[in-house]
């Protein structure tokens, strides 16, 4: 409530502010009464001689009092030195205490309005805060403003009952009067004073709040337009994929779900609040940025489905020609090898068969997707078909890597036993490096690795050696091996830190 607007159930409000108003300005709100000392009377008294016209009746009057019985001369002599009022021609004591109480009324006036220009310029600031902040900061500003408006109420209160209680313009306006009018519309003013004093401290303090909630306010419009500008570049980018035979129907439903939100920022921030708009406006920018750039890429995307769909469906038939080589490779393996060395791929010509076909059949619902514009599901499609002849690659991989291995191991097994050896030494030095005793955490494994290599090359002395168990022992020690030397390692990189 500002202390000039009138509330329906204040006494002070209203008709009775508004006609006090008038009184102290005039009828223009901006105009200062500029009080005269002498009074309206005063200046209605003019002399006897104040136009040349009435100078033959001024004459005759003269005549008349001359030739009057005497006491008629006594009763108008009195009216001619007052001029036929109360008030005297050349002023006097009592005009003096009216124009203070005027220069009073004017200054009680202009605190009235400056106090009701600082409350209007600050409940601005208040709604401006409590439009972005609801935290106890803003909360507790907004019932201390309450607080000030009752104060600032009462104040008006007292003025407008002392301008409403003494009519300084009244011709019979007593001394007293005056004096008693000054008096309390003096304090009037410095009740309002006092008041707006208090408003302004109040208002210093709201920097903080009103500044944060300025800066949001400032980033409110640009935040909404840049949402809108989002939903118009995803909507273009949407027209110009489907102008290429594209439907892209996922991504239609997409910006269409963001209608909604588009009106409620379109409903304004005084209605859903500054930080639900922003937060709003934020989530709208993004969704449809997200929604453009996929429409975007959509295109290439096809494309490279439709390069995927070639080119797998060639290495699935080059794999269906290669998984009949895998019969041989496991014949010769039977023929040369005892059955520990071949036992684990019997079942690999058969599963590639398979795969082969789980494969083919899958690429051909990534197809059908592709046609459909499924973009989701045709890449799920292909994702599987790849899994799938990865598998049968290294299966049948593993057929011919088998056979070469052991080819290789039969003719020389020096050759596995001297590299297992090489890293065994080699991480035997590392850990005596600097030492005269190895650490027990690492001599321990080098040492079980030496005895287990001795056993390996032992087993391959019996009528029918198991060469891919001796290979497997052997690229086991090498793994431990490389174990031991990178823990060393580390360990003595830390300790030079």
């Amino acid at each position: 409530m500002t202390a000039t607007d009138a509330q329906p159930q204040a006494g002070v409000a209203g008709a009775v502010r508004e006609r006090s108003r008038r009184r102290a300005v005039g009828a223009d709100p901006g105009a200062r009464p500029v009080p005269d000392p002498r009074g309206q009377d005063a200046r209605r008294a003019t002399g006897p001689c104040d136009r040349p016209d009435r100078r033959a009746v001024g004459l005759r009057d003269l005549c008349v009092l001359v030739l009057a019985p005497l006491p008629l001369l006594a009763v108008a002599l009195p009216l001619a030195v007052t001029g036929g009022g109360t008030r005297r021609w050349f002023g006097g004591r009592g005009e003096g205490q009216r124009a203070e109480a005027q220069a009073a009324k004017d200054a009680a006036a202009e605190a009235f309005y400056e106090l009701d220009t600082a409350q209007r310029d600050l409940k601005i600031s208040i709604e401006t805060i409590t439009a972005v902040d609801s935290s106890p900061a803003a909360r507790k500003a907004v019932d201390d403003f309450a607080a000030l408006g009752r104060r600032i109420d009462e104040a008006s209160h007292a003025y407008i009952t002392a301008v409403d209680a003494h009519d300084l313009d009244r011709d019979d306006l007593e001394p007293s009067v005056a004096s008693r009018a000054r008096a309390e519309l003096t304090s009037a003013k410095e009740q309002l004073v006092r008041v707006k004093g208090e408003l302004d401290r109040f208002g210093a303090g709201l920097g903080p709040l009103l500044g944060s909630a300025e800066t949001q306010l400032a980033r409110l419009a640009p935040a909404i337009e840049r949402a809108r500008q989002a939903l118009l570049g995803a909507s273009n980018a949407l027209d110009s994929v489907r102008a290429s035979g594209l439907r892209a129907d996922d991504l239609a439903a997409r910006l269409a779900a963001l209608a909604p939100e588009l009106t409620m920022l379109n409903q304004g921030a005084g209605r859903h609040g500054v930080t639900e708009t922003l937060q709003r406006a934020d989530r709208v920018l993004r969704d449809a940025e997200a929604v453009r750039a996929e429409a975007a890429k959509l295109p290439e995307r096809a494309a490279e489905i439709d390069r995927r769909l070639v080119s797998l469906r060639t290495r699935a038939q080059a794999l269906t020609t290669r998984s009949a080589s895998v019969e041989p490779v496991l014949s010769e393996l039977r023929r040369r090898f005892s059955a520990a060395c071949w036992q684990d791929l019997q079942p690999v010509p058969e599963q590639a068969a398979v795969n082969v076909r789980r494969a083919e059949e899958k690429l051909k619902e990534a197809a059908q997707a592709r046609d459909e514009q499924r973009w989701a599901d045709a890449t799920s499609r292909l994702s599987t078909v790849r899994a799938l002849l990865n598998a049968t690659d290294e299966a049948v991989s593993a057929a011919g890597d088998r056979l070469r291995r052991l080819d290789e191991v039969a003719k020389d097994p020096q050759q596995e036993i001297q590299r297992t050896r090489f890293a065994i030494r080699d991480a035997q030095r590392l850990a005596m490096a600097g030492r005269h005793t190895p650490e027990p955490r690492h001599a321990r494994p080098l040492d079980d690795a030496v005895a287990r290599l001795d056993q390996a090359v032992t087993a391959l002395e019996s009528r029918h050696p198991d060469y891919w168990h001796f290979l497997t022992v052997t690229e086991g020690l090498r793994q431990t091996v490389a174990d031991v030397v990178a823990d060393i390692r580390e360990e003595r990189g830390a300790g030079t830190h």
